[in-house]
């Protein structure tokens, strides 16, 4: 992930914490606090995508979950009417990074869908309570489930 950038136009408080989270190899930022959030602190990754036209490397921090051997993240941007440019990014090619804490992997990104996605959503929508207020404000989106598959190293 040294390759990987912070997108510019994310908030700096947003670059603080990836910042932060780096320089302390995941032990300050792996658990965030969220002032709309009444369930506490949330667990954080940190997602490098492929950009879908520069090919550069980008990263982005992510409340998530887990499903199985893997993780789940939400592509909610909030409840805006279009989908995060990560989202978009991993779909045009879904190999990532992700850092969760100090752990390090490889993995493939797909989209939870029908039965698929319930009980991540729900298991998601309980961790952080703004996800359900971020659905009924997306115009009809339905917000991405997106889980993270580890790949087995050789």
């Amino acid at each position: 992930m040294t390759d990987a950038k912070v997108p510019a136009k994310l908030p700096d408080w947003v670059k603080d914490h990836v910042a932060r989270y780096l320089a302390s190899n995941g032990a300050d930022g792996h658990m965030m606090i969220f002032a709309n959030n009444p369930s506490g602190p949330v667990p954080t990754l940190l997602l490098t995508t492929t950009g879908r036209r520069s090919g550069e490397k980008f990263i982005f921090p992510l409340i998530y979950g887990t499903t199985g051997d893997g993780y789940v993240v939400i592509a909610s941007k909030g409840g805006a009417p279009d989908h995060p440019g990560w989202y978009r990014n991993l779909v045009a090619d879904p190999l990532v990074d992700v850092q969760v804490g100090s752990k390090r992997l490889r993995a493939t990104a797909r989209t939870a869908t029908g039965d698929e996605r319930t009980k991540p959503w729900n298991q998601m929508a309980a961790l952080f309570t703004p996800y359900t207020d971020y659905q009924k404000k997306a115009a009809g989106r339905e917000i991405p489930v997106v889980v993270l598959d580890p790949m087995a190293m050789p």
